[in-house]
């Protein structure tokens, strides 16, 4: 299936802030907002915005119709995601892509978002897993959020980069992005909204989780198959992971290293992409090559946008 890119932004144009999952007070996007009027956007604030239903932006419902009415407006070109949390998985169902699919539109986010990222590459779109607007402008994340504005305005990107990590397999693998939150995509095997990973480059990041989830998550990945197939492997930050009183005996990075020992496919270690102050935005479907050698690992793109 062709991926579907949708145009580059240009100054002027319309843009969305839509909370998909966690409620966000409005107070919270004052700096994301002075940020995108800079770039000369106009941003209009989904009704999600400010609501509650509990820890969500509003309930599910009415996330649900915020996020339609956000992909059926022709004059919206980009849709950021205020933050993660989690309910996205609890809307996207619901979702109609008619609309869309005759305007395509940037969907800018990750964490949660994740479950966007795949939903759309499964039916054929491009999207971006990228800084969110509740944490722009924080100390660290200038060259993020500059990845991000590139992505947007279709701007030349050089990739992203990786030092020397002990860990490291060699190689080269060309293929499309895919992926996220190693959770999120745990979650989403064998729903409408499963990408598949065949013959693409898998990126992954998480974030507070137990070193026990990670291994049960990752063994879920290689028992259902979904490992089988990957062109490269590339891991970002796994940050925060937690361990139990009697040790599981090896940290994250270990872990994922365990199961990627069990296949040929080159994989780089430490890319600024996860839940650290520099993460990188990635266009997911976009192809792109993976190299890892003796200086380190990179992602180049492989055709502009």
């Amino acid at each position: 299936m062709p991926i579907v890119f949708p145009p580059p932004l240009q100054a002027g144009q319309r843009v969305a802030i839509v909370a998909p999952a966690r409620k966000v007070p409005p107070a919270d996007l004052a700096e994301a907002l002075e940020t995108l009027a800079g770039w000369g956007l106009e941003v209009t604030l989904g009704a999600s915005i400010g609501a509650e239903s509990h820890q969500f932006a509003g309930d599910d419902d009415a996330r649900r119709r915020d996020f339609q009415q956000q992909l059926d407006d022709p004059s919206i070109r980009a849709i950021f995601c205020a933050r993660g949390g989690y309910g996205t998985a609890r809307i996207v169902d619901g979702l109609d892509l008619e609309r869309f699919a005759q305007h395509p539109k940037w969907v800018a986010g990750f964490s949660d978002v994740t479950v966007l990222n795949c939903h759309l590459l499964r039916r054929g779109f491009a999207s971006l897993h990228s800084p969110v607007p509740v944490l722009f402008n924080q100390p660290g994340g200038e060259e993020a959020l500059e990845s991000l504005r590139r992505a947007l305005f279709g701007e030349a990107d050089a990739g992203l980069g990786a030092p020397v990590h002990p860990l490291n397999r060699p190689g080269t693998a060309t293929g499309a992005l895919v992926g996220g939150n190693l959770s999120l995509l745990h979650t989403l095997t064998g729903t409408g909204s499963q990408a598949s990973f065949a013959s693409r480059i898998l990126f992954i990041e998480d974030l507070d989780e137990y070193l026990y989830h990670i291994d049960r998550m990752l063994l879920h990945l290689h028992r259902s198959g979904q490992l089988a197939g990957l062109a490269g492997l590339v891991v970002g930050h796994f940050s925060q992971m937690h361990d139990n009183a009697i040790p599981f005996g090896h940290s994250a990075l270990e872990i994922i290293n365990n199961y990627a020992q069990l296949y040929n496919f080159p994989v780089g270690y430490g890319f600024a992409v996860g839940h650290e102050a520099d993460n990188r935005a990635l266009v997911v479907g976009r192809a792109a090559t993976l190299t890892v050698d003796a200086a380190g690992a990179r992602l180049t793109y492989l055709n502009a946008l």
